[in-house]
């Protein structure tokens, strides 16, 4: 009956009775929670009205090894926040004093009735179905996207609506998803930590108001055969403590040097570093779901759209960028009670693994079911790791501006070949990114390997966001 400030701030649970990948044996088994109070404390109700004050907490070892996702994820904010404050400084930044990492993650789902679920002894062990006859009705108008939400999943939809709510989970967006019975729920963007927090929740919640509905919510990333597959969209950025996004162009996005500087570090981490990218993606699921279906390949590649890509390339030649009729494009709909729409710089790729979408990237690779955290520690560490080189040579730069045109130019010459910005379901793209040197891992035994690499191990101890311990423990248990 009584909860102490002590029990709160540390906590200690058995360590050892989990999968560790080694760090913990039995006869080992002390592990402490710590109270993670940068991620807000909330209430959880039962179907009987019982409810439960839940408190975010990071696990680690008594030895301090970290036995969670949260842990490492916190150590990768910090990491990539310090030096993204030193490139800010290096630019003439005086008033920023913390840079956060920010995720929207998307979440697609099936709903499947109960009763049928329950004659279906695939669907039940794998969460898939493995023999029997397609339906009558598929895929093949994709009239399902974007339609009139039945009314039977519109009611589930606001009743998991009122539950995420309840526990402070920002849920906006729902909509009917391409597949037949497949959704999708998008919350507001936030903080990384947070973000993985909520989605964690969203997935619980998802499954637990689906059985008051009498439907069996689905997180498998390819359920049905012959139809697409869900994914977890990982929309990410950097921003400011004082409201700046770093991946935000502007409208003369050739002259926003901040803005450059982030993309060349972000292209050069990705080109660097596309292998833990992969493997932070890869397990049984995924590899059925990656490389059709608005899924993207195995192969890692960035898109930015023609006009980003064309910036680069201008600057790279040190020649000045020049925008067509040198105004805004609008879109003429020929409809006169229709305005004109302003037009992006970017359209949309849905092929592509890592996706410029305006004011961040899109990380498309995740699966359904999988935690966040794994692929933004990556992220964060990744960028991390770009931004320490960039910070180091703008702080000995005599001419900054002439250091951030090196810098462009650089980019593009040794990071272009991650650029693609056309069909990722292509042979031609195939046979492309073979001559550019892009690994093509279709499989997540061989992709995991890229946690224990020389080059993986250097990264992650270099900038104390997971030990060679910690993440040959990963991969053990992966």
């Amino acid at each position: 009956l009584e909860f102490s400030g002590k029990q709160l701030i540390q906590g200690e649970p058995d360590a050892s009775s989990f999968p560790s990948g080694g760090l913990r044996v039995t006869f080992e088994a002390r592990g402490y929670t710590a109270w993670d109070c940068t991620s807000p404390a909330f209430l959880k109700e039962d179907a009987d009205g019982d409810v439960t004050l839940c408190i975010p907490t990071a696990f680690c070892s008594y030895k301090g090894e970290a036995l969670d996702k949260k842990t490492p994820l916190l150590r990768s904010m910090d990491a990539v926040s310090r030096q993204a404050i030193r490139v800010l400084r290096a630019m003439g930044n005086t008033t920023s004093s913390r840079v956060i990492s920010t995720v929207g993650p998307e979440q697609e789902y099936f709903l499947v009735d109960k009763e049928y679920y329950l004659q279906r002894l695939d669907l039940m062990t794998g969460g898939r179905t493995l023999f029997g006859a397609p339906a009558p009705k598929g895929q093949e108008l994709e009239d399902q996207y974007f339609g009139a939400i039945k009314d039977r999943v519109a009611s589930y939809m606001k009743d998991l609506d009122i539950e995420l709510w309840k526990m402070g989970i920002t849920a906006k967006t729902k909509h009917n998803e391409v597949a037949p019975a497949q959704f999708e729920l998008a919350p507001v963007f936030a903080t990384t930590n947070i973000a993985a927090d909520h989605n964690q929740l969203v997935m619980e919640t998802m499954q637990k108001v689906a059985l008051r509905h009498d439907m069996v919510c689905l997180l498998h990333e390819k359920p049905y055969a012959g139809v697409n597959g869900s994914g977890k969209h990982n929309n990410w950025s950097l921003a400011t403590d004082d409201g700046i996004n770093l991946l935000e162009p502007g409208t003369t996005p050739e002259e926003n040097a901040q803005f450059l500087v982030v993309l060349c570090a972000l292209l050069k981490a990705v080109d660097t570093h596309a292998d833990i990218m992969r493997a932070t993606c890869a397990h049984s699921g995924n590899d059925h779901r990656l490389g059709a279906n608005e899924a993207p390949p195995a192969i890692i590649s960035c898109f930015l759209g023609d006009e980003l890509a064309d910036i680069l390339t201008a600057l790279a030649k040190g020649q000045k960028y020049c925008r067509q009729n040198g105004v805004c494009q609008f879109l003429k709909i020929g409809v006169d009670s229709l305005p004109e729409l302003p037009k992006d710089n970017t359209d949309r790729n849905r092929t592509s693994p890592f996706a410029f979408t305006g004011n961040k990237f899109e990380f498309r690779m995740l699966g359904s079911s999988q935690s966040i955290s794994g692929p933004n520690v990556a992220l964060n560490s990744i960028a991390c790791e770009a931004l320490v080189e960039i910070a180091t040579r703008l702080e000995k730069a005599k001419n900054v501006n002439a250091e951030i045109q090196a810098l462009v130019k650089e980019t593009v010459a040794k990071h272009s070949r991650i650029i693609f910005n056309g069909n990722n379901y292509s042979e031609e793209w195939v046979k492309e990114a073979e001559k550019r040197g892009l690994a093509n891992t279709k499989n997540a035994v061989d992709a995991l390997k890229a946690f224990i690499s020389p080059k993986s191990l250097k990264l992650f101890a270099k900038y104390k966001v997971l030990s060679k311990e910690e993440l040959h423990s990963r991969y053990e248990i992966y």
